[in-house]
């Protein structure tokens, strides 16, 4: 699918996806969404006490967060307001420990099915080189009415 195959929708911004994030594990990792460009959505994360591990490097399970964060919300986006998104696999390749400052990941789409979506997605360095990639797979169900909902 090429970045340009498909429109967000009319109101997707990253105000709302930041705002549906307060109060969430996104907020507790500091993943903080920057960009909603032309077929990608972008997100940074800081990589501090909350997202090391033992070593005082980031947590590949910090990384797998940020890349599920960035491709279900994306997901949702693009399932409209009847639909949700959750998700049925993801995979992660760390490839670049890093030890201070601020990872950006990067998703963008592979498959906008009407019951699955495949979004792949980079997590970079401040450098510009890679540290994480990977795939998430989500399943695309109907919305349950807002009665049913906790």
């Amino acid at each position: 699918m090429t970045a340009t195959a498909f429109r967000w929708p009319d109101e997707a911004t990253v105000e709302l996806l930041n705002a549906r994030s307060a109060g969430t594990l996104m907020e507790t990792l500091g993943i903080v969404f920057t960009e909603l460009g032309d077929g990608y959505l972008r997100a940074t994360m800081p990589v501090d006490a909350r997202t090391h591990q033992p070593y005082g490097l980031l947590h590949g399970g910090a990384s797998v967060a940020l890349g599920e964060t960035l491709g279900s919300s994306a997901g949702a986006l693009m399932a409209g307001r009847d639909a949700a998104v959750v998700g049925l696999e993801i995979n992660a390749n760390h490839l670049r420990a890093v030890r201070s400052g601020t990872v950006t990941g990067t998703t963008r789409p592979l498959h906008l099915g009407r019951s699955t979506q495949v979004w792949e997605y980079q997590i970079e360095d401040e450098a510009g080189k890679a540290v994480c990639v990977g795939r998430i797979t989500l399943a695309v169900l109907p919305k349950p009415p807002a009665s049913s909902r906790p």
